[in-house]
C-alpha cells in the first residue's frame, strides 16, 4: 500500500498538489475569510478572486438571486487589483502553508498578460485565465466564445507566464471540445470547467428583473450533470488535464467529476452555504480510498 499521506496527492499541470481538492473562484475570496472554517494548509489550493491589472468595481446591485438548485449572480468580477492582493493576500496565503492558484481575469489581451507578468516572480502553483466569465461587458467571454481568440490569448499568456497556465472555459459555447482544442493548440498546460450558465430570473410582484444587469451566472447543483457531461467530453478530446467543477457539495460529487476524467475539483458554490466543505470533502476522499484499499486516488480518473 502506498503511504496514505500521499494517497490523494495528484500531478497537475506539472506542479504537485498535496490533494485534488481547490477552490472556484470567486466563492473562496482570497482565503482570509475562510481560514477560522478551514486550515488552508489541507487543501490541494486555494483559488483566488478573478484579478485585473487594475482595481474593478464590478456591477451594480441588485446582483445576486437564489433559484432553485443553484443561485444566480453578476458580480462582475469586482477585486482589488493585482498589486493589493501581491502585498496583502499573497504574504498571507504563503504564511498558512496553502498552495496558491491566482485567477486572472481583463478585458483586452494586455490587460491578461500585464496581471501575468506581475505574477512572474512569485512562487504561484498555477494561473488560470478566466476567459469564460458572463458577467463582463469586455473580454472575458469575448475570448472565451471564439476558438481563435482563445488560442490567440491563451499563446500570448503562456508566452509572458512563468508557471503552467490554466485556461477556464465558458459552457454558453456550441462546442466545449472545441474551445478546449483550441486553448491545447495555445499552449495551455490545462483547463478548468465548467464556469457558470448565462441565466435570468424576473421579480413577478416587481415586474422587474432580479439582477440589475439583467442575467447573470447559474451556479449550484443544478448545473453539475451539464458540468459532468462536459468534462467527460474534454478529458476525451486533449491530452492536458481537466479541472472540473461546477455544482459540487460532497465528496460523491468530486468522485463523480474525477471517474468522468477531471484531476483536479474545485468546490464553489457550497462554500456559501457550508463553509466546512472542502475540508469535509477531502475527509470523505480519504475515507473513499481507505474503503476501497486503493494505492492512490488518481485510480479513478477517466475510470468510466
Amino acid at each position: 500500500m502506498t503511504d496514505k499521506q500521499n494517497r490523494l496527492q495528484v500531478e497537475f499541470a506539472g506542479r504537485t498538489f498535496r490533494n485534488p481538492i481547490t477552490t472556484a473562484s470567486g466563492t473562496f475570496g482570497f482565503g482570509a475569510e475562510y481560514s477560522d472554517f478551514v486550515e488552508l494548509s489541507k487543501l490541494g489550493a486555494v483559488t483566488t478572486k478573478g484579478l485585473a491589472n487594475v482595481p474593478w468595481e464590478g456591477n451594480p446591485v441588485p446582483r445576486i438571486a437564489e433559484t432553485s438548485g443553484g443561485m444566480l449572480n453578476a458580480i462582475g468580477l469586482q477585486n482589488p487589483g493585482i498589486d493589493t492582493f501581491l502585498s496583502r493576500d499573497y504574504p498571507y496565503l504563503r504564511s498558512m502553508g496553502a498552495g496558491i492558484i491566482v485567477n486572472v481575469c481583463g478585458k483586452s489581451e494586455k490587460d491578461y498578460v500585464e496581471v501575468v507578468e506581475k505574477l512572474a516572480d512569485t512562487d504561484v502553483e498555477l494561473l488560470e485565465i478566466n476567459i469564460s466569465c458572463p458577467n463582463v461587458k469586455e473580454g472575458g467571454i469575448a475570448f472565451g466564445q471564439n476558438t481563435a481568440a482563445a488560442e490567440r490569448i491563451t499563446r500570448a499568456v503562456k508566452k509572458a507566464a512563468k508557471q503552467p497556465v490554466m485556461m477556464k472555459l465558458s459552457p454558453n459555447v456550441t462546442s466545449i471540445t472545441d474551445m478546449a482544442k483550441a486553448a491545447e493548440a495555445g499552449g495551455a498546460d490545462a483547463v478548468s470547467l465548467i464556469n457558470t450558465l448565462t441565466g435570468m430570473r424576473i421579480d413577478v410582484r416587481k415586474k422587474a428583473f432580479m439582477l440589475a444587469n439583467k442575467t447573470g451566472g447559474l451556479s449550484g447543483p443544478c448545473i453539475k450533470p451539464i458540468a459532468i457531461r462536459m468534462v467527460y467530453e474534454t478529458a476525451k478530446s486533449v491530452s492536458i488535464p481537466v479541472m472540473g467543477m461546477g455544482g459540487v457539495h460532497n465528496t460523491e460529487d468530486v468522485l463523480e467529476f474525477m471517474m468522468a476524467g477531471a484531476t483536479m475539483v474545485a468546490v464553489g458554490t457550497a462554500n456559501f452555504n457550508n463553509p466546512y466543505v472542502t475540508s469535509e470533502v477531502i475527509d470523505g476522499l480519504e475515507a473513499y480510498a481507505e474503503k476501497e484499499s486503493m494505492d492512490h486516488i488518481s485510480e479513478i480518473i477517466g475510470i468510466v
